[in-house]
């Protein structure tokens, strides 16, 4: 049976594999979130302000990636006790683990929210506005939200015949937001072992007091 400083030095060495994973987490968020500003690599779609709402509330950038690294960090000061972590009291870092817990909970559960509503909505691009009506133009907008009884999806049929321009436009938006949804996913997975971690170093802490 592992004894109390067995079981607290076992939860500074999750801390830090716990870190490590969401700061790389993060930079995949962050990247993928980036590379959505850029449909197809063209910069000309952000620079004419063509980019769609999901994707410039950059939910990946300061929610699943900045705010999830900061904790990050946070995390990983408290697995090798570095600097002013290197003496501090279990109730300190306990305070700390909720800070950090609360805060990479709350980035990843923006970019969860935002890539799951934008998968719903769909990419934004130009369309012929006459599937819909009888007028004949072509506009920017968010066509896959007038489907009300089609679910581009899982129709495969509706991804290159709806959207004109960026081409590829609905690949390009299921493909990163999904990466997001999932990293989201994960981040959230790790955030909740790394409270349960802090809870057993903790609990391990006054027990050994």
């Amino acid at each position: 049976m592992l004894s109390s400083p067995d079981v607290m030095a076992c939860s500074r060495t999750c801390s830090r594999i716990l870190g490590l994973s969401l700061g790389t987490t993060a930079l995949f968020a962050a990247g993928a979130n980036l590379v959505l500003l850029f449909p197809n690599w063209d910069v000309t779609y952000l620079l004419r302000g063509l980019i769609g709402r999901h994707a410039m509330l950059g939910s990946g950038l300061w929610g699943g990636g900045l705010m999830v690294l900061t904790a990050a960090i946070l995390i990983s000061l408290m697995g090798w006790r570095y600097g002013c972590f290197s003496k501090s009291g279990p109730c300190r870092s306990m305070l700390t683990a909720l800070l950090s817990s609360s805060l990479a909970f709350l980035g990843a559960l923006i970019c969860f929210i935002t890539s799951g509503v934008a998968l719903k909505d769909g990419p934004f691009c130009m369309f012929d506005v006459s599937s819909f009506n009888q007028t004949r133009a072509w506009k920017y907008g968010y066509p896959f939200q007038d489907l009300h009884n089609r679910n581009y999806l899982y129709d495969h049929s509706l991804w290159n015949s709806v959207c004109l321009e960026p081409s590829k436009a609905v690949i390009w938006h299921v493909a990163f937001f999904s990466i997001l949804l999932c990293i989201s996913l994960l981040q959230i997975l790790l955030v909740v072992i790394h409270f349960i971690n802090s809870f057993l170093g903790l609990f391990c802490s006054l027990c050994e007091k």
